[in-house]
């Protein structure tokens, strides 16, 4: 039998995982320090693959905060659009003689193509703060299986505090691009990285559409 207490806990939980968003569009109002911190904190307990990493002597999760304007963001920016150009040209390149990626990736490519002509990637500069988080690589490898946990972490957090959240996920492709690596300190290819954007909504948005939990499940003897 449920408590009150946990009645309420879980009404608020479900609130806020129904009003999940991903938000692009960002005012230039930014958010508080402490908001920020608290959103990290939510980051670091999310679950991680100890097995994979446990005989290390450092941490495994490290968290880079860049503010709008800063030297650090201003460095990245390039970089970062740097990479979308050389991810847009090899997949065309391999979509000529591939029919088969070439049906599948040709709205991704439209995608980055969209960035190279806006001359930057959404979440990186437009928003208040961008985050990169880095997890230690490890064996067997499911670094990206814990940053998805710990984003998504930071990403409840910030809707419980009222403030949009982006995931910015070209920054996985950044965890080998020493110059990147060099701006957040760690060493290059030991990493594995993942991105996010955080700032005041500019937009409402529209509630998210799920089809009933029958509809997409099965229940096996």
């Amino acid at each position: 039998m449920c408590s009150d207490v946990s009645e309420q806990k879980n009404v608020c939980l479900d609130q806020i995982l129904a009003d999940r968003r991903s938000y692009r569009m960002f005012t230039a109002a930014i958010p508080e320090e402490d908001h920020i911190r608290r959103i990290l904190h939510a980051g670091l307990l999310a679950p991680y693959a100890a097995a994979a990493v446990g005989g290390s002597k450092d941490y495994f999760r490290r968290f880079f905060v860049m503010k709008r304007g800063s030297q650090s963001l201003n460095a990245s920016i390039p970089l970062v659009m740097e990479q979308v150009n050389v991810m847009a040209q090899g997949l065309q390149k391999e979509m000529e003689t591939n029919p088969a990626l070439r049906k599948k990736a040709v709205m991704f490519v439209q995608r980055l193509e969209m960035f190279r002509k806006a001359g930057r990637v959404p979440g990186v500069g437009n928003a208040p703060y961008f985050i990169v988080v880095a997890e230690r690589k490890g064996f067997p490898p499911v670094e990206l299986q814990s940053l998805a946990h710990s984003l998504e972490n930071m990403w409840l957090k910030a809707t419980a505090l009222e403030l949009g959240f982006q995931l910015v996920s070209i920054t996985s492709q950044m965890s080998g691009n020493a110059e990147f690596c060099k701006i957040l300190g760690i060493p290059t290819g030991e990493w594995e990285l993942m991105g996010c954007a955080i700032g005041f909504p500019a937009d409402e948005l529209s509630p998210s559409i799920r089809p009933p939990v029958e509809y997409v499940t099965r229940w096996l003897e």
